[in-house]
């Protein structure tokens, strides 16, 4: 696993009604998103998932997009 993320994150605080802590949602990898207690566990976390997005799209066969050079909110 690399030490940097590539893809962008966007990092959000999670309601306490919804358990509290955070969640880390990837745009560019659709579906692919994670939760953690800290902003550094979320982190940590994403990552794992990022991996096993890409990981699984392999075994499908389908293409993995190119990480995007930033973010655009509408």
């Amino acid at each position: 696993m690399t030490d940097r993320l590539e893809y962008p994150v966007i990092i959000a605080p999670l309601a306490i009604e919804d358990g509290g802590g955070f969640s880390a949602l990837v745009p560019d990898l659709p579906g692919c998103m994670s939760d953690g207690e800290t902003p550094e566990e979320v982190i940590a976390n994403v990552q794992d998932a990022i991996a096993s997005w890409i990981e699984a799209a392999h075994d499908l066969g389908r293409s993995i997009p190119k990480p995007s050079r930033k973010l655009a909110f509408a």
